[in-house]
């Protein structure tokens, strides 16, 4: 059985889409039936994203079931693991993780396998800036230039990463983090030799939205790199206005 999880703080936005395209990737024929167990962890929810999973539940067939479980430890890397050990006490043999504001391919989940490692990182795709408003053009030009979506790349991210049973337990699993969980969780992988897949096969689509959840996440570095170009105009418009400005009268 392969497990899946995606951890949810009030996202009750973006979820129904994400919850859409894993029923896609549950059921690809590329798995030849095997079966797919979805958990979503919902942490400190206030909102109505149980209910859009129940909604979506009903949906599932023998291919595939989705549930949920209630967590309060506004914790992303907590909520992981308490996923992971649910999909574990069933007997998943691979885990995938994702997130709320991720959409994964349909062929997501047998590329991960297809990748025959003990873990595998994949890249993350955004096919909308427009939250970023004027700075959405450089920041789109800014990621196309400094972000490596092919394979040997070394990016980290739990919005598309994937690990065998015995390999996440040797490793420790998920630590209780606030960010960087999922950073955390591979260094400790190549601490146990496990061999790591960085392939940009496993296709997954996040959004550049400015509510970023997790301080030092994806979202959060978007942010920084908004700021610093924010900073970088102001600095341009003051030289320019110091240098086209007229040159102070000299007093006798």
């Amino acid at each position: 059985m392969i497990g899946v999880v995606i951890p949810v703080h009030n996202e009750e936005a973006c979820l129904a889409a994400c919850l859409e395209a894993l029923s896609m990737a549950a059921t690809c024929p590329q798995l030849a039936g095997e079966a797919v167990s979805i958990v979503v962890v919902l942490d400190a929810c206030t909102d109505r994203s149980q209910r859009i999973v129940l909604r979506h539940a009903m949906q599932a067939d023998a291919r595939w079931r989705l549930d949920c479980i209630a967590v309060d430890a506004r914790n992303v890397g907590a909520a992981r693991a308490a996923g992971a050990r649910l999909l574990l006490s069933r007997g998943a043999r691979w885990l995938a993780f994702t997130d709320a504001d991720t959409c994964v391919s349909h062929d997501w989940l047998s590329m991960q396998l297809l990748q025959k490692a003990d873990a595998v990182c994949g890249t993350v795709a955004v096919d909308d800036w427009s939250p970023h408003e004027d700075h959405a053009l450089a920041l789109r030009e800014h990621f196309a230039r400094t972000y490596t979506d092919a394979d040997g790349h070394r990016h980290i991210h739990g919005a598309n990463f994937g690990v065998c049973a015995r390999a996440y337990l040797r490793a420790g699993g998920f630590a209780p983090l606030a960010c960087s969980e999922d950073v955390a969780l591979v260094a400790a992988l190549q601490a146990t030799g496990a061999r790591i897949a960085w392939s940009a096969a496993p296709r997954v689509t996040t959004s550049a939205r400015r509510d970023a959840k997790a301080r030092g996440g994806f979202g959060d570095t978007l942010l920084q790199v908004v700021g610093a170009m924010g900073v970088a105009e102001v600095v341009k418009e003051l030289v320019t206005s110091a240098v086209q400005a007229p040159a102070p009268a000299l007093n006798a």
